[in-house]
């Protein structure tokens, strides 16, 4: 059966849909599109209406707010404290968890596809891919980890199901992400962190907090169940935790694909 594609401009970047089948009952990919720009409007620093503007400006109150709000920030309260200051919703001064927010509108959108009877899906959106089933019963599903110093080339092809991928670098926006800790762009000698694991939601926060540790991320990673990264530096030097080996069922990072 032919897969259904579908590509949305939303929070800033396109959402990218490659359904298998059995595809979702009629009308549900439009409500998760739906569902996403409710969130977009919601958490959108852009839109001085959204309830992170009015809560960043001291408009409103989190009780004033969308529930997910108070659910947002508690996340961003837990990912601080768990990556030592390297991820925070103020890392630019002002309330803005739009570090997590990303990859928790995936993850939450996955799980409405999965829940429709649509288990074999990929979604993603601005570098972040959450994977359901995969898209035939002997081949499972294929990322490549755009080179952040080479445009147009992969600096490696992961492949499996049923988990997430998270990218944060400079390849698309250049030295856009911001050390926390010091207000200032993160300068730790990496150029792309890719994480992998069971959950968008964290493998998106987690590849921010590497990016901004650099080399000591790959220890970090390491003692985080379930989690794999693999990171691309300013010098073109690669270097993978021990579960994305050659040969491993998850990936198989430095692969030209």
């Amino acid at each position: 059966m032919t897969p259904q594609r579908h590509a949305e401009p939303c929070m800033g970047t396109v959402f990218s849909f490659d359904l298998r089948a059995p595809h979702p009952p009629e009308g549900t990919l439009e409500r998760v599109v739906g569902w996403l720009h409710q969130v977009d409007a919601t958490f959108s620093t852009y839109r001085p209406d959204s309830d992170i503007g009015r809560l960043g400006r001291g408009e409103a109150r989190i009780g004033d707010c969308a529930p997910e709000v108070a659910e947002i920030l508690a996340l961003c309260e837990e990912l601080a404290e768990a990556t030592g200051g390297c991820f925070s919703a103020y890392a630019a001064g002002t309330l803005d968890p739009s570090g997590v927010v990303k990859g928790w509108a995936i993850e939450r959108a996955g799980a409405m596809l999965r829940e429709s009877g649509c288990p074999r899906y990929s979604v993603g959106g601005g570098g972040d891919i959450r994977l359901g089933r995969a898209p035939e019963p002997d081949r499972p599903w294929r990322v490549g980890i755009a080179d952040p110093r080479r445009p147009g080339e992969l600096a490696a092809v992961l492949t499996g199901q049923d988990m997430a991928v998270a990218t944060s670098g400079t390849a698309e926006r250049g030295a856009h992400i911001l050390d926390p800790r010091t207000g200032r762009p993160a300068d730790a000698g990496i150029a792309s962190m890719t994480v992998v694991g069971p959950s968008i939601t964290l493998a998106d926060a987690y590849a921010t907090a590497a990016f901004v540790m650099g080399e000591s991320a790959r220890a970090w990673v390491e003692a985080l169940p379930g989690y794999e990264a693999f990171a691309v530096g300013v010098d073109g030097r690669t270097w993978a935790t021990s579960g994305l080996g050659a040969g491993d069922p998850v990936g198989t990072p430095g692969a030209r694909g």
